[in-house]
């Protein structure tokens, strides 16, 4: 019989991580915290890579990330079944590596990612209700900055939402709003390369040295849009007895996220070759003009813009978790007074601290990839394999044990030369940067 111990009863397990859902509620969250607007970057990366090496790679990356996230889970279910419910990744760290590397490593790069991520996605929810903006009001005077602070206001209603579980509704629209805006950015790419009359070009830009970096990065990208960082607290919201259950959400996720990341990664790469833009949405404008009909945009950007809010929300729940262990009482009610209050003004808080970033520094996109290079490659790739193979032991002359160990070597490296790219690419853009910028 699995339970979660007596260590866990704090107030951020009891109240945000409440243990209830299914495996079908497990794949709406494992669908939002991967499958988010950053897949719009992937024809990017193949414009990076080539065809061969950017279906190869996004390929690779499908596989590698579903084994580890399974492996991850299974490490879960084992202390569950002995008795130690692992609710949180610093938690499993601290249990199987020793606290030192829950508390200081595992328990700080996985909030700077999370709350990264939601630096990140508050920045892009302004950048998509300004391009609303632009389409309805081409000659309108308002800034980047205001439409984030409104996005920012949308996001601190949001974050109210009590538990990780409460979300599962919410994480079910998301799901919708994820495959629609993918294709719709498929169906525009396949529209306007079938409109393009001149010969596509799939060559790789650039000197020897930004061939490389640039694999280097789309790599990297790659590789982050696969991101997750949250498995242990996603399975956390698994009702006992969670054997099996994770697997199966893993499933459904997998199961949009190959339908939507090759088909919105081909279709880009396809009617844009090389000249595939950060997003591919930026794609379907010319001089600031869009190229597909206007309610189009709009529905794309809308359904990318209410994603959004979903995705950062749900990465919220750790920082949500530890405020809530923090400053709640675990004796009291969840919805008492005493609770309730603090809930409010930390969260808003927290909320208000990722706007005021996000619109002071709208080139944290750049600082994302730092970030992403060098916490969602340790997190989602090196961390199970370790993890795995120090609980189970398997043979060190098993093809197991190799194949972890081989793939914790392989994303070690790439997270050292993810963040050298990444950091590169900040000082190239060095330049453009501007607090405050209206861009």
């Amino acid at each position: 019989m699995e339970t979660q111990g007596p260590t866990k009863l704090d107030a951020g397990a009891l109240f945000v991580l409440q243990s209830k859902g299914s495996w079908l509620h497990c794949g709406y969250h494992l669908s939002t915290s991967i499958v988010a607007p950053a897949l719009l970057s992937l024809p990017l990366a193949f414009a990076s890579l080539g065809w061969g090496a950017g279906i190869a790679c996004l390929s690779l990356a499908a596989i590698i990330t579903f084994y580890s996230y399974n492996l991850l889970s299974l490490v879960l279910e084992h202390y569950a079944q002995q008795g130690h419910r692992l609710l949180r990744f610093r938690d499993i760290a601290s249990h199987v590596l020793g606290p030192r590397w829950g508390r200081y490593y595992i328990g700080p790069i996985q909030f700077m990612v999370c709350f990264g991520a939601v630096i990140g996605n508050i920045l892009l929810g302004g950048q998509s209700m300004k391009t609303i903006y632009i389409i309805s009001q081409p000659h309108g005077t308002m800034k980047l900055y205001e439409f984030i602070v409104l996005f920012g206001v949308f996001m601190l209603i949001m974050a109210q939402i009590p538990s990780f579980h409460s979300l599962r509704y919410v994480n079910l629209i998301s799901l919708a709003l994820c495959i629609g805006y993918s294709s719709f950015a498929t169906a525009g790419s396949i529209q306007q390369g079938q409109k393009n009359t001149t010969p596509k070009d799939y060559s790789l830009q650039g000197s020897s040295e930004d061939k490389i970096f640039g694999a280097f990065n789309a790599i990297a990208i790659i590789a982050t849009s696969y991101g997750n960082g949250i498995i242990p607290e996603i399975q956390a919201t698994i009702e006992s007895p969670v054997k099996g259950k994770m697997f199966k959400g893993l499933c459904l996720c997998y199961t949009v996220v190959i339908t939507t990341f090759f088909a919105v990664a081909i279709s880009g790469y396809w009617a844009f070759g090389n000249k595939a833009q950060g997003v591919i949405l930026s794609n379907f404008f010319v001089d600031g003009k869009p190229t597909l009909s206007d309610w189009f945009l709009i529905v794309v950007y809308t359904f990318t813009l209410l994603q959004l809010s979903a995705v950062a929300v749900v990465y919220l729940q750790p920082t949500n978790e530890s405020l809530e262990g923090l400053f709640a009482d675990p004796n009291k009610e969840q919805y008492s007074i005493r609770n309730v209050v603090p809930r409010l003004l930390f969260r808003s808080l927290s909320v208000a601290v990722a706007t005021t970033i996000a619109a002071m520094l709208p080139f944290f996109g750049d600082i994302n990839g730092v970030i992403g290079a060098f916490g969602f490659l340790p997190l989602d790739f090196v961390i199970p394999a370790i993890l795995y193979n120090i609980t189970f032991k398997p043979s060190r002359k098993s093809l197991l044990f190799w194949l972890n160990t081989t793939i914790a070597i392989t994303f070690s490296c790439f997270s050292i030369i993810g963040s050298i790219s990444a950091v590169r690419q900040i000082a190239l853009d060095a330049t453009d940067y501007k607090l405050f910028a209206n861009v």
